[in-house]
């Protein structure tokens, strides 16, 4: 239980000590996907938020609403998805990438595990 403390409060020292600098470089991920056609390509935020959308004219050419509206929500969720990955790894050095996903999808029961887990004890 103290190595546990010990390697917390490290942890914290180091959050603390780089916390600002790995914030203002997650806060500037920007992620762009292009569909597999090549058609639609979207760019997103840290946290998955839109940014751009670009629409090659190409896609009057098929004119199926719903095929372009799923190609859309497909690129968003590609993009979303690496913005995620890319801000865990820019946190990696001071919160492991599970503990950190956990937290970002807001699955308590995740994070919790994950901390019974570092102390050693049962859930």
């Amino acid at each position: 239980m103290r190595a546990y403390a010990d390697e917390l409060r490290e942890t914290f020292t180091r959050l603390q000590e780089q916390g600002l600098e790995l914030h203002a470089k997650a806060k500037a991920v920007q992620v762009t996907e292009t569909s597999s056609d090549g058609l639609v390509s979207v760019t997103v935020g840290p946290r998955g938020d839109l940014i751009r959308l670009d629409l090659d004219p190409r896609i009057y050419r098929r004119p199926d609403a719903r095929a372009l509206a799923d190609t859309i929500a497909a690129t968003a969720r590609k993009a979303a998805e690496a913005a995620q990955q890319r801000v865990m790894e820019i946190f990696e050095p001071v919160i492991p990438a599970e503990q950190f996903k956990a937290h970002l999808e807001g699955d308590v029961e995740a994070a919790m595990a994950q901390l019974v887990d570092g102390i050693g004890g049962d859930r």
